[in-house]
């Protein structure tokens, strides 16, 4: 895996990829608040002040350093206006293998941001970082996740069940095989 310190953004035919800045903490912080898009998410917390200290921390590292997550805050390549975020963490424990996680914005979903931004993002990790697994994790009732994963051409290769104390959950990991060149 190489490290990325050139970064700057990844452009599609209607997104932008770019390092998150701390003015958009609050954004952020508005759609992943929302119980619809939150629901089947594990975040820490999801207040302003907390994503905009997690910001100003990446802003001192680069896409690819192993064990860091690096989140991409994602906004319509026309009019600039935020839609979501989208990440990587290289696996420390797995050579070559980058987890990754997307969420968008309930007003943008159901439009293919997500799997777009998400394409732009596998081949990045493939083409620049040089990984040769993708994997992403979600909870087994997150439909439109799952087929996000799949449209990538991810395949399911493992259910998954963690039980603590009275509540259990049911996810499923995907992944995605760079193809040999």
């Amino acid at each position: 895996m190489r490290v990325d310190p050139e970064f700057e953004r990844l452009q599609t035919e209607r997104l932008v990829l770019r390092r998150s800045r701390p003015e958009d903490a609050g954004a952020i912080s508005a759609y992943r608040s929302d119980p619809e898009v939150g629901r089947y998410q594990g975040w820490e917390t999801t207040a302003a002040g907390d994503i905009r200290r997690s910001i100003e921390e990446m802003a001192a590292h680069n896409p690819g350093e192993p064990g860091r997550w690096f989140q991409f805050s994602v906004e319509e390549r026309g009019t600039g206006v935020l839609v979501g975020d989208v990440g990587l963490h290289p696996v420390e424990a797995g050579p070559g293998v980058v987890k990754v996680g997307y969420t968008i914005d309930q007003a943008f979903q159901g439009r293919g941001d997500a799997t777009e931004a998400m394409a732009a993002l596998v081949a990045y990790a493939f083409d620049v970082l040089d990984a040769h697994t993708i994997r992403a994790y979600a909870d087994a009732r997150n439909v439109p996740s799952l087929r996000v994963a799949e449209k990538l051409g991810m395949r399911l290769v493992e259910r998954l069940r963690h039980a603590e104390r009275e509540d259990v959950w049911h996810g499923v990991r995907y992944e995605l095989q760079r193809r040999a060149e």
